[in-house]
Formats: C-alpha cells, sequence, structure tokens
C-alpha cells in the first residue's frame, strides 16, 4: 500500500482501514503463536501499513 494511494480516501475511509489493519495484524499474531502463519514478512509489512496509514490520517486532519 502506498502513500500516494492513501491520500486519496477520505478521514473516515483512513480510519476504517486502520480498523482493518489492527484485526489483520491481530489475526496474524494470533497465527504466529499457533504456529499457523506460512508468510512471517506480513506481520511488520502490516505493522508498516498501520504507521503510513497514521501517518497520512495526522497530515489530513492538521
Amino acid at each position: 500500500m502506498k502513500a500516494s494511494e492513501l491520500r486519496d480516501l477520505t478521514v473516515e475511509e483512513l480510519e476504517k482501514k486502520v480498523e482493518e489493519l489492527n484485526q489483520e495484524l491481530f489475526n496474524l499474531k494470533f497465527q504466529l503463536a499457533t504456529g499457523q502463519l506460512e508468510n512471517s514478512a506480513r506481520l511488520p509489512q502490516t505493522r508498516r501499513d498501520i504507521a503510513r496509514v497514521h501517518t497520512v490520517l495526522r497530515q489530513k486532519q492538521s
């Protein structure tokens, strides 16, 4: 997910995206704990996506 794509979204859509990514991160952590996670690279990528969305959200709010 690129920041340029996120800048086209509204504040409400960005907030919904953060919720979705947080849920995905929870699921990935759960899969990791139970040994079912196949692609461990998705954990840091999801964290980066969350941070990227938060950054764009703060830019839009100020």
